[in-house]
């Protein structure tokens, strides 16, 4: 059984005590506790040790401390876009976890007498579901989303997700979709691992809330803990637990210097140029 960590939040410009569950004035429920170094020294020398790591590296490195497929996300979780020149769209993270629940209320906008009477509801509902986790987002956190089984809501769109990336997430991870996924893909400005890599595309209001964030959550059938150390490529999505991010990202290192060299040999055998996978 895992032990939970979560880290420190402050919220609304309120400190609590640990262990405390917040509830926010739109109604988010946010769990605050501290149990590791969530400094931004100790951030950067995890960010720094998994920089350039792939998921099978990090996926070795978790076998060889007794924690085989623990942390893989299911295999349909995909990059929404690719980029096999500069890598844009791998990233290394910590979890932000983010748990969106069904609506209460359930009506389209046939069940309002007026349009007006629409936007109004639509701006209420706007505010039962805010990106509230952005309150507490630092460079190089990753958005996990569950979806609660509401596939169909876009909840991530090309507008939103530029403000995510201004606020210097690194990426973002869904059991859902993403809206607007023309723009998204057009800039590559934020990754996006989602559901067979596919379109949700209608707004939240009437489908669901936002219900809590930085609680445990599962995502694709990985329980994923605020602060977990999140590792995405083409080959899917992988969840670190933090307890054990320093072992594993040291092993997975290891892993990957060991084969960076054995395929430069062979790069060199077969006369191909050398590439940014290969460190010179």
């Amino acid at each position: 059984m895992r032990i939970m960590c979560a880290f420190s939040v402050l919220l609304l410009g309120a400190a609590s005590a640990p262990g405390q569950k917040v509830t926010t004035p739109q109604g988010v429920h946010v769990l605050q506790n501290k149990g590791f170094d969530d400094s931004d020294r100790a951030r950067q020398e995890i960010l720094d040790l998994y920089k350039d790591l792939r998921v099978t590296d990090v996926l070795d490195g978790m076998d060889l401390i007794g924690l085989q497929d623990i942390g893989l996300m299911d295999n349909d979780i995909r990059p929404l876009w690719r980029d096999t020149e500069k890598f844009s769209h791998r990233f290394a993270g910590f979890a932000i976890t983010v748990r969106h629940v069904p609506t209460d209320v359930r009506a389209g906008q046939n069940s309002f007498p007026d349009l007006a009477g629409f936007e109004k509801f639509k701006s209420e509902q706007y505010r039962r579901a805010p990106d509230a986790w952005m309150s507490v987002a630092r460079p190089g956190d990753v958005a996990v989303i569950d979806a609660s089984g509401v596939f169909e809501t876009g909840f991530i769109g090309s507008n939103n997700s530029l403000g995510w990336a201004e606020k210097g997430v690194a990426g973002v991870v869904t059991n859902a979709g993403a809206r607007d996924t023309d723009e998204i893909v057009k800039v590559k400005r934020i990754p996006v691992y989602c559901k067979d890599g596919y379109s949700t595309r209608g707004v939240r209001p009437g489908r669901l809330i936002a219900e809590s964030y930085n609680f445990p959550i599962n995502c694709s059938g990985v329980t994923v803990y605020p602060g977990d150390v999140i590792v995405a490529d083409g080959d899917g999505v992988i969840v670190v637990p933090r307890q054990h991010a320093q072992q594993v990202g040291k092993l997975a290192r290891e892993i990957n210097q060991d084969d960076e060299q054995s395929r430069g040999k062979r790069y060199q055998r077969l006369g191909i140029p050398m590439d940014s996978t290969i460190k010179k």
